[in-house]
């Protein structure tokens, strides 16, 4: 698991945009991008202004997605080895790779409001795959997989209190969720048009292929 003791509003700073790191904070006027949208450190608003090579705007790309998923450099690659073995487009099957992950999908079927805080149920016990306890954040679900709470976990207050929010949440149309049991299926694989990501992901390719 990926961790970052350092303040996440700084990330979001350094690429320029909204990672949504900190969940429902990320939707207010509180957030570091609305208050001060400049990279960190005293030479923020000379960074911006300095012109920006190929290499770099590659490198911000595979950081920028890097962050959002919560991964290693180590992690990212070897997804990216995978990605290269699958048939396709690489960049579009590296991110479909990552939407696969385990802490993601708890995300994205609204049981938490981040990813870190998705990755967080995991470890600590509170989702089960199929009926059976993962505690792998990065256990990749594949498409009929049954994702829920475990049992003892669902009497817990954060619980409780997630039902009501889940009902204003919209899952990607790959999962389906049903709030009032918490409970989810993965009902296919998800495709470019339903990650939400403003990225270029062929320059992540062109940043490994040099």
């Amino acid at each position: 698991m990926a961790r970052h003791t350092d303040s996440v509003c700084k990330q979001c700073r350094r690429e320029g945009m909204k990672l949504f790191l900190k969940g429902e904070r990320c939707y207010t006027q509180k957030c570091a991008i609305e208050k001060r949208n400049q990279p960190p450190g005293v030479h923020g608003n000379r960074r911006m202004r300095r012109k920006v090579s190929d290499y770099g705007r590659q490198l911000r790309e595979k950081q920028k997605v890097r962050r959002v998923y919560g991964v290693y450099e180590r992690q990212f690659r070897r997804y990216f080895r995978q990605a290269l073995k699958i048939k396709g487009l690489t960049g579009a099957t590296l991110l479909q790779l990552l939407e696969q992950r385990l802490d993601n999908v708890v995300f994205r079927m609204g049981f938490s409001s981040s990813r870190a805080q998705a990755r967080q149920l995991v470890t600590h016990g509170h989702i089960t795959v199929n009926g059976r306890k993962v505690d792998i954040a990065s256990y990749s679900v594949r498409p009929g997989d049954e994702v829920g709470i475990y049992e003892t976990s669902r009497s817990s207050a954060y619980f409780k209190d997630r039902v009501e929010q889940m009902g204003r949440h919209t899952a990607p149309k790959w999962v389906s969720v049903d709030a009032a049991t918490l409970a989810g299926q993965v009902t296919g694989l998800p495709s470019r048009e339903d990650i939400d990501i403003p990225i270029n992901e062929q320059l992540i390719v062109e940043y490994y292929s040099r």
